[in-house]
Formats: structure tokens, sequence, C-alpha cells
């Protein structure tokens, strides 16, 4: 339940602490005075969207936190499914800063709205005036009977299975085209896939492949090379070899002189050693070296095959043909098993179909049960309210589409009077009949639906008398549940309460504020008095307001 709220720099509030406790909490005050700044402030605490011109004080943040008691209501699984930290006694948080930016915080820690809307709905119901036409909508004419038909859990479960059943029928409806498309591109991609294989292609091979290609082109000139080399190395007469030995061994001698000289002679030696190795390289280069015009001609059928694939496929290298050929292959083999998935994909539709099915079934069965259960109660509780003749028709039948909360299709209809016609409810009542339904229905949904509170806005809009008391008895009894909170202008309606609040207004240094007081006996029995006879109060008006608040 809400046990505290606080209000800085909110519309007219500047500076509000209040503490509320459990039973029917009424909210009364004249109309201007606040009660609607009131429901806002709490609405941003429940993740509606923040305004700047909220704001009071332009040049101060505005911040509205609200504490509430959740420990009797098993929500430490929703708590954890939302990433938030559980306490008992739960804080939230909203700010809005000058700059229009807003942050809100779940016991001290950062949320988005989104976790806020959630939080939000399993902590209060704000029951507002225009939320009363809600009553005509089918979606929450359909969470109505499921609350009463218990399908909670069936409702989750066919969630479930309808998106599995949806992206079921993407993935299938993705496999179909990609068949449409293949077999257009079956014949062309298996003849590119071909010429692909048959080039026998290996990474890294185009570079051997042209420095062969140009030993082989170029043997002869490569071979007389070769020859003149091993030649200025190893002639008799005037080759390096023999120069350099020739010059070591001069050095030798000069070596045991000094130590410069050692160096000269290591640095010859060196040189001969390899001069030498470079010698027997060039020798085995020029036994392996041997024309051989029909390799040559493979390197260049070879070289010319790649070179052309490169150019039809707009690549730079193997590597990328080769990617090329593992895509082509990839489609290839797609294309050749695509009825197979497709097929497989259909059986796998067509379980998740008969599940679906049974369901949605389940879900009709139980709203069928549900369906007379709320008939008896709503009526009983309208005939209570003044519409004895009230009657309702509800029904639901199984249709063939799949929608979001099941297959039904639901009519939802009233007759006010004997000897009138059903119509749907938006036809059929005027808005203070309207009020008095909905509050039926919430006052039924609160045996069902864990709520630790709700607040009512003006339900009792249009009603008076007799029935505004027994509008009363209604909220009073919903009061031994859950905590309720109703904003009224009825006098009979406000003495039923187990605490009371006036909200008003205040002009203060030529600046308007608005403030909440919580009233004690003697001062509810004044605001009660000016509710019943206005601001020149009666004795009469005096009498009457100690005998409903007792």
């Amino acid at each position: 339940m809400l046990t505290s709220l606080f209000i800085k720099n909110y519309a007219l509030i500047n500076h509000l602490q209040v503490n509320f406790s459990n039973g029917l909490t009424i909210i009364t005050g004249e109309t201007g005075a606040g009660k609607s700044i009131l429901l806002g402030g709490l609405s941003l605490i429940l993740g509606k969207r923040a305004d700047v011109s909220h704001i009071n004080d332009a040049s101060k943040k505005c911040i509205i936190e609200a504490t509430f008691d959740i420990a009797n209501y098993n929500l430490k699984a929703m708590f954890n499914a939302e990433g938030l930290d559980y306490e008992s006694e739960t804080i939230i948080r909203r700010e809005i800063l000058p700059s229009g930016k807003s942050r809100a915080f779940v016991n001290d820690s950062p949320v988005n709205l989104n976790t806020l809307t959630i939080l939000g709905k399993h902590l209060i119901d704000i029951h507002s005036q225009h939320q009363t036409l809600e009553l005509t909508n089918n979606d929450f004419q359909f969470q109505i009977i499921d609350a009463l038909a218990n399908n909670q859990s069936s409702l989750r479960e066919y969630k479930q299975k309808l998106k599995e059943y949806k992206e079921t029928k993407v993935k299938l409806e993705k496999l179909n085209n990609i068949k449409a498309e293949a077999i257009k591109e079956h014949d062309y991609n298996t003849f590119l896939l071909k010429e692909l294989e048959e080039a026998n292609l290996v990474i890294g091979e185009l570079e051997s492949l042209e420095i062969e290609y140009e030993t082989l082109s170029n043997v002869e000139e490569i071979k007389e090379g070769l020859t003149l080399s091993n030649q200025l190395l190893s002639d008799e007469q005037v080759g390096v070899l023999t120069t350099l030995a020739t010059l070591k061994s001069s050095l030798y001698t000069l070596s045991e002189l000094s130590g410069v000289y050692k160096e000269l002679y290591n640095r010859i030696n060196s040189t001969l050693i390899e001069l030498d190795d470079l010698f027997s390289d060039l020798e085995s280069a020029q036994e392996k070296l041997e024309v051989n015009p029909n390799r040559l001609e493979q390197v260049n059928t070879k070289l010319q095959a790649i070179h052309n694939l490169i150019l039809k496929h707009s690549v730079a290298d193997i590597d990328e043909l080769i990617n090329i050929q593992i895509t082509l292959s990839n489609k290839v083999a797609l294309s050749e098993n695509i009825d197979e998935d497709i097929e497989l994909k259909l059986k796998e539709l067509n379980t998740i179909k008969k599940e679906l099915d049974n369901s949605s079934k389940i879900i009709h069965d139980q709203r069928e049960k549900a369906i007379p259960q709320l008939v008896f109660q709503l009526e009983n509780i309208l005939a209570d309210l003044g519409m004895e003749n009230a009657k309702f028709d509800i029904s639901v039948k199984l249709e063939n589409e799949y929608l979001s909360n099941g297959k039904d299709s639901l009519l939802f209809l009233f007759m006010a009077n004997k000897g009138g016609e059903f119509k749907p409810l938006k036809k059929a009542v005027s808005g203070g009949e309207l009020s008095r339904i909905m509050l039926a229905i919430k006052s039924i949904l609160s045996k069902y639906i864990q709520l630790p509170s709700i607040m009512f806005d003006e339900i009792d809009s249009g009603i008076s008398g007799e029935i505004s008391n027994k509008m009363a008895t209604i909220m009073l009894q919903m009061s031994k549940t859950l905590q309720v909170f109703t904003i009224t202008h009825i006098p009979q309606i406000a003495a039923k309460g187990d605490s009371h609040f006036k909200v008003y207004k205040e002009d203060i240094n030529n600046k308007t504020t608005t403030h909440l007081q919580k009233l004690n006996n003697d001062e509810r029995i004044v605001e009660i008095a000016q509710m019943l006879g206005g601001e020149k109060m009666s004795v009469s008006a005096i009498a009457h307001a100690k005998q409903l608040l007792n």
C-alpha cells in the first residue's frame, strides 16, 4: 500500500509531505483546489511522461517520491524479472530537472519509464474519470472476464505460443521466398560453382604460379646468367673465389702480428665462406633449371583461368574466389534441400497451431464458465446501486483467427430497463450509470486481482442521494482487503472514510499554492457540513454531518 507521498516544486505544490494508512481514505476539496495535481504527481511515479511545464519554480528541480509497503503482495519475482532490488518498503522517486530531463529511481537504482510503468501496475490502480470509458473497450472487457476466469497462466502460455507461431511463420515465409529465388538462380549458380570447382583453387597458389611462369618463360636467359655467375666465382685464374683464397693466404701471416690484421683476416675468411655457399646455391639452381614447354603451357593455362575468374567475379585474389565458391556451394545445397526444410518448418508450424488451438479452447471454456458468475455479481451489485432492472448479455465465440488474447470474439451487451433492448455499453448507458457499472466491476475485480491500492477519481460523478451511500458502502467493503482512495464531492461518501484529507489553495506573497491537510474529527464535521450546505454552514448541516460520521 501507499504509505507516504512527498512532492516538491510540482505545479501549484511548493512542498508536500503526507502519510497514508490502510482502509478507505477520502480526499475532498473545492473544484480547482488541486486534486488533479495530486493525481498528476502520483501518475509520474507510475511512469507517466514528464513535462517541464509542471515545474513550479523553473530554477529548481521537481521531486516526487512515494513509499509503498509491499511485504504482503508476492512481488519479489516481478522485481527480479525487471532487474530491480526488492525491498518490502519500496521507494519510487521521480525528478524533473529544469532542463526538461527526467530521472526515475526504484530503491535508489535508476530505471527507465517502461520499468516504472510495469511496476506501477502492481502497486496502485488510479481510476480517473476518463478510465470509466474504458469499460466500453473490448480489451478491458476481456481483462474483466479473464480475471474471474483465472486465465492468467493460460494466457501467458498462449501468448508465448503465439509468439513462437508468428516467428515460425516468418521463417517459413523466408524459406518460401528463398525457394522462389533459388529456383530462378539454381542453374546459373550451379554453372558458376562448376567453373570454380574445376579451377582447383588453392590459397596462395597465384603467387607461386606467377613465379614459376616467369622462370619457365625466361629459362635460357636465366641459365646464361647463372653460368656466367659461376664462372666469375670459380674461374681458376681470375675467379672471385680464387682471388679471395689468395687474399686470405696473404693476410694469414699478418694476422699473427696484430689484432687489426687479425680482424681483416677474419672478415676475408667470412666473405670467402659466404661466397662459397653462394656458389653452391648457384650450382644447385643451375642443375634444377630445365626447359619444359609442357609445364609452361600448363602454368599459363592455369594462370589464365584464375585471372579470368578474378575478372569475372570482380575480386582481388584467390581467397575471395574461394569465399564465393563456398557461398555458391551453400546456395546450391540450400536450393537442393529447401523442400525438406520447408516441410520440417510446416510440421513445426502445425504442431504450434495445435498447441495454440488447445490453449485457446481452454481459455474459451474458462471464460464461458466465468461469464454467468460475472453477470450474477454485476446485476446484484447494480441492484444495490439503484439499477434493479439492469441486465447483461455477455458471450464469447471461438473464431478462426489467432488474436492477442486467444481466439475469442466478445459480445458485451447491456440493458438498463425492462422491455428495452440489449445494446453495447456505450450506446446503452448514461454517464452516471457507467460510473456505477465501473465501481461494480472494480469491486468484483478486487476479489480476484491482487493489488495493494486503488484510487477513484470522482467515480461518483452523476450520483446522489441513497445511491451515493451504497457506493460508499461498496468502497468501504473493498477497503477491507486493499487500500482505497476516493476523491469525491459527495458528503455521504466522504463520511465513510477511515481517514480524510482536504485539498485547498492558499495565496502567500501573491503566489497560489496547493496544500493537503489531514482532518481531525472536528475538522471533518466542518468539511462535510460545508459539502452539504456551502460555506455558510447551518446548524442542520452540522447536525447532518455529525450524523453521517456516526
